[in-house]
């Protein structure tokens, strides 16, 4: 019972053992470490710009980072990305300010894409002014 998948009402069990049986161990291990790399490579990015900070260490594949305009601006900004269609961010609030979160891991995400969604957050940021805030 403790040591093997759970079969339990829900049968979760066998969505797990298709997506075993599709991609194969070496399959899965290529995507997560796929995308690992490629949140690493966006974290980068957000360290090399003066007007972005990353909030929290980033070991796997989910980088919390956030502009230095503040939670208001934060705010106004992810709504203005998600509004857009192109990308959508989740946010928290982690010590009292407000944080975007940039996850990579739909089957099919490339660089390319990682790239876009940087250029996306970067030119939208230099768009927003102090008088888009509501």
């Amino acid at each position: 019972r403790d040591w093997q998948i759970s079969l339990g009402r829900r049968f979760r069990s066998l969505k797990l053992w298709f997506v075993l049986r599709h991609y194969g161990i070496e399959g899965l291990q290529h995507h997560v470490r796929l995308h690992i790399a490629l949140a690493q490579e966006f974290k980068q990015w957000v360290e090399d710009s003066e007007d972005f900070e990353v909030v929290t260490p980033a070991p796997m594949s989910l980088v919390c980072f956030r502009h230095i305009g503040g939670d208001e601006y934060n705010e106004q900004l992810l709504e203005t990305l998600n509004s857009s269609g192109k990308i959508f961010l989740t946010h928290t609030v982690l010590n009292g300010q407000y944080v975007l979160r940039f996850c990579v891991g739909q089957t099919h995400t490339e660089a390319r894409h990682v790239a876009d969604a940087w250029e996306l957050i970067r030119t939208t940021a230099a768009s927003l002014s102090i008088s888009d805030l509501s």
